[in-house]
């Protein structure tokens, strides 16, 4: 009898912290998500040019993300990078589900319940780069097309996060 209630006690738990967790989280973005996205378009493979530092890329070179539309708006992001330190790839695959009202907004989770917020704040008119953004000032991406594009994109992203309050004295201008 002991060993149900705390079952049925866990399963409470775990449903609130799914609940406040998931539902609760207030959608804050660092800088607005651009209006005109299509998901479409933005599928396929992406370079990490610049970011802050975090300790989920800790040591990570070579990072790319790739993104597949699923038939029910939600996106499956794969990403990759090959850890300096240990000599080897390591993946995170994730799901991006949409937030109501933003065109480039999604909730996104490599680990349940668990989500973090991924604003598109700039897009290249031919999907050629994008700038992600947070609900914080501790994350921060531009990503590519290309693993190496021009020092003048760069140098314009990064005027940009300054005057978005980023810290860009941290960025990492990542290896490819």
């Amino acid at each position: 009898m002991l060993s149900i209630k705390w079952l049925v006690g866990l399963a409470g738990v775990a449903a609130c912290v799914y609940f406040f967790a998931v539902h609760n989280k207030k959608v804050t973005p660092v800088v607005n998500p651009i209006q005109n996205f299509q998901a479409e378009r933005y599928a396929g493979t992406w370079y990490e040019v610049l970011r802050l530092p975090h300790s989920f890329e800790k040591n990570l070179t070579q990072v790319t993300a790739e993104y597949r539309l699923n038939n029910d708006g939600t996106i499956e992001v794969t990403n990759r990078g090959f850890h300096s330190k240990k000599g080897r790839w390591q993946t995170a695959i994730g799901l991006a589900k949409p937030v109501a009202g933003l065109n480039a907004g999604f909730k996104v989770s490599f680990f349940w319940p668990f989500t973090g917020g991924y604003y598109i704040a700039e897009l290249g008119s031919q999907y050629e780069y994008a700038v992600i953004v947070s609900d914080s000032r501790d994350y921060f991406w531009l990503l590519s097309r290309t693993p190496n594009p021009s020092q003048g994109l760069i140098d314009e992203v990064t005027a940009k996060a300054y005057d978005w309050g980023y810290n860009i004295d941290n960025l990492i201008r990542v290896q490819h």
